[in-house]
């Protein structure tokens, strides 16, 4: 008799488990892909990076190889379970825009370091799916170099929209993606058909024009990109459209109309804290390291630092219009750090906060070139 039958079934029911598990967890939907499933992946990242739309992401060409074929970060893998879990918000976070004292944080730093909650729920799955299958197991989170968005797709979670994001039928562009690598065969499942059509409400969202095509991205023109992961300064001419977006945007995620799906019906996983859904840019522009780490112990916003954090800030008061910030903005000219004086001369300039008795003041020890060039920027010279 074969044993082929037998097997066959044996990996039906394993396939079954992993999603019970998964649906245990907590995530909203699991599906299972082969390791092969992105073979245009190497090209279209190669693509990517030569268009120099990577930024000063170096850890992505560097990592190219390992990101673009599951089987060479690891040969092991007969298996890819990728997961999913809505965070979709209960209103538009383009609403905040209006509140110009306020600064913006995007949906999915509003709570717990994501990292964490999904990371977390997979090992729990994981360690189960192990001790019953005898076999191995790794799971991944974002940071590692696994191409996440087109694994889910190959996998049937949703399509990459012309956003470039994973959109999903029942649950928009709110996902959390996680993935498990196994050493055990399962079953696969059907990738998902692109239903974006005509649409381009994404695309057209887009405050600084980050599309060059759809399905194209400039991480260069990214506010998300802009605010988290760029350092140093902001180029002049994007920091006016930048509004009051002080880390990360969902302008784009926001115009999806499969978001509707998302939004009815479902169970809220990750509540979003009351005091980062609308923080006053007065209160955070004083924010010194240690109040800083205080404040967003436990959020995603803490790994860019005090620093960068309060240079975005900046950029938000500069486009507030609010007079009232001028204080806090001229406190920070003396800021150790360069990225904030440079900016505090920026956001001041904005809104008319500067005279040259103030930079008389500010420049006698001055030295750095960023700093120096934001005040010529504004008018002063040497």
């Amino acid at each position: 008799m074969s044993d082929a039958p037998a097997a066959s079934g044996q990996q039906r029911a394993l396939t079954l488990y992993v999603k019970r598990l998964a649906e245990e967890a907590g995530f909203d939907v699991c599906r299972i892909t082969a390791p092969d499933a992105i073979p245009q992946a190497p090209q279209d990242l190669s693509a990517f990076i030569a268009a120099g739309y990577h930024g000063t992401m170096e850890w992505l060409p560097e990592t190219r190889d390992r990101r673009s074929d599951p089987r060479t970060l690891w040969p092991d893998v007969r298996a890819i379970i990728m997961l999913g879990m809505n965070y979709g918000p209960e209103t538009d976070p383009r609403e905040g825009l209006l509140r110009q004292d306020t600064g913006i944080i995007s949906v999915y730093a509003r709570n717990r370091d994501y990292h964490d909650v999904i990371k977390g729920k997979l090992k729990d799955i994981g360690t189960r799916f192990a001790a019953r299958t005898k076999g191995e197991i790794k799971v991944f989170v974002d940071t590692a170099p696994v191409m996440e968005k087109p694994l889910a797709a190959a996998a049937g979670l949703g399509w990459q929209g012309k956003h470039t994001n994973l959109v999903s039928r029942e649950f928009g562009s709110w996902l959390f993606l996680g993935s498990i690598f196994s050493a055990v065969p399962l079953d696969f499942d059907t990738p998902e058909t692109d239903h974006c059509g005509s649409c381009r409400a994404c695309l057209d969202a887009c405050p600084t024009a980050a599309f060059p095509a759809p399905y194209r991205i400039d991480a260069r023109r990214c506010i998300s990109y802009l605010t988290i992961e760029h350092k140093g300064p902001i180029d002049a001419e994007i920091r006016p459209l930048i509004g009051n977006r002080i880390y990360g945007c969902d302008d784009c995620l926001a115009a999806c109309p499969w978001n509707k799906f998302a939004i009815a019906g479902r169970e809220m996983k990750l509540q979003a804290r009351a005091d980062l859904q609308a923080p006053a840019l007065a209160d955070l522009l004083q924010l010194d390291d240690a109040a800083f780490r205080a404040l967003f112990s436990g959020s995603p916003v803490k790994r860019i630092g005090r620093n960068r954090f309060i240079r975005n800030c900046l950029i938000a008061a500069g486009n507030s219009g609010d007079g009232d910030l001028i204080p806090f903005c001229r406190d920070l000219l003396g800021d150790t750090a360069p990225e904030i004086r440079a900016m505090a001369i920026w956001a001041l300039a904005q809104l008319s906060g500067l005279d040259s008795s103030l930079y008389l003041e500010c420049t006698g020890q001055e030295t750095d070139p960023d700093v120096l060039a934001e005040w010529n920027r504004a008018g002063f010279r040497q």
